[in-house]
């Protein structure tokens, strides 16, 4: 089956009363999200051949640099890491901490049943027609479930492919917490989803509201940063626009990652968003990033010791500002109300 000639799902801004009103002693806080998926290489198409996951070993240390900070960490995990023995003892460890969680992160191309073509389009599982996408998400639901010994409350679908039937599916089984809308981002010239009418903010949705969205947080930056989305894109259309821009400081899109994230960009996006009365800032970042040479973002020992720098930074910052960091069960919890 194609989904080639597909434009992408443009996903409809929320309305006002479906913004979640946290708790006043909830405060600010932030969330940290692990991509915990296998090693591909990022600039060869994607291959359901991809299966390998040695970097999980990497995920213990780090969890323990977070864990001496107080931040939990929620794993996101997709199915070669599910269907891998040694790979889910250690996150079975990982979370005896009480306060880290495991969820789900869907990567069409490696999740069965592969009765996909793949071409490029299909890498967004809500392409995908709903039957085969609720058959995909039943496979990793059911591994994750059984691996860690609890189902999984928060889902990510991979490369934040979404679709229309996706909520409705999440719903369906049980999930609290979807993670996959990335503020200010559109995918559609690839076919994917278009998010430019996504704001930061959490938001209920899906069929009775029962799903509580929490966008990956994307922030603009600099003296031109009120034209939003809007300016953004037409930069986009004169050469070098976005660059120049980026340069003089007139405005930068940052998203909350260490991955292709310069440290003081992000430190000026953190200064904005609490400004601007963000109550949840959601970072990220790949499991692969760990060990050198996997990922863009890594790829020597230099690299990998400046992404633990920009992190000891970022905690401390968020630190200074009062900013706490949030576990699954926490965002939960006060999102119910």
């Amino acid at each position: 089956m194609s989904s080639e000639g597909r434009s992408g799902y443009r996903v409809p801004a929320p309305a006002a009363a479906d913004l979640v009103a946290w708790p006043e002693a909830f405060g600010t806080r932030f969330t940290v999200m692990v991509d915990t998926e296998e090693e591909f290489d990022w600039r060869a198409p994607l291959s359901s051949t991809n299966r390998s996951v040695e970097t999980i070993v990497a995920l213990p240390e780090t969890h323990r640099r977070f864990g001496d900070s107080g931040v939990p960490l929620t794993y996101l995990v997709d199915h070669p890491v599910a269907t891998d023995p040694a790979a889910m003892e250690i996150l079975r460890r990982l979370v005896e901490d009480g306060r880290s969680a495991v969820g789900t992160q869907l990567h069409p191309w490696v999740n069965p049943p592969l009765d996909e073509e793949m071409i490029p389009a299909n890498t967004f599982v809500g392409n995908l027609p709903p039957a085969l996408e609720a058959t995909k998400l039943d496979v990793l639901t059911d591994a994750i479930t059984q691996g860690i010994g609890v189902a999984p409350r928060i889902y990510r679908a991979g490369r934040y492919g979404i679709g229309p039937a996706t909520l409705a599916l999440l719903a369906d089984r049980g999930y609290r917490i979807d993670s996959s809308m990335r503020s200010a981002y559109d995918y559609s010239p690839e076919a994917g989803p278009d998010f430019s009418s996504i704001p930061n903010h959490a938001f209920r949705c899906g069929p009775g509201r029962a799903i509580v969205e929490l966008p990956l947080t994307t922030v603009f930056t600099g003296a031109a940063r009120s034209g939003g989305v809007g300016l953004y894109r037409a930069l986009g259309r004169i050469p070098k626009g976005r660059g120049v821009f980026a340069h003089t400081h007139l405005m930068s899109r940052v998203a909350l990652t260490p991955e292709d994230m310069p440290l003081a960009d992000a430190l000026r996006a953190i200064a904005v968003a609490v400004g601007e009365g963000a109550r949840v800032l959601n970072f990220a970042f790949h499991s692969p990033s760990l060990v050198p040479g996997h990922t863009p973002y890594v790829r020597d020992a230099a690299d990998l010791a400046a992404f633990h720098h920009w992190w000891d930074v970022v905690l401390a910052d968020l630190a200074r500002r009062g900013v706490r960091a949030a576990s699954l069960d926490d965002l939960i919890a006060a999102s119910a109300g």
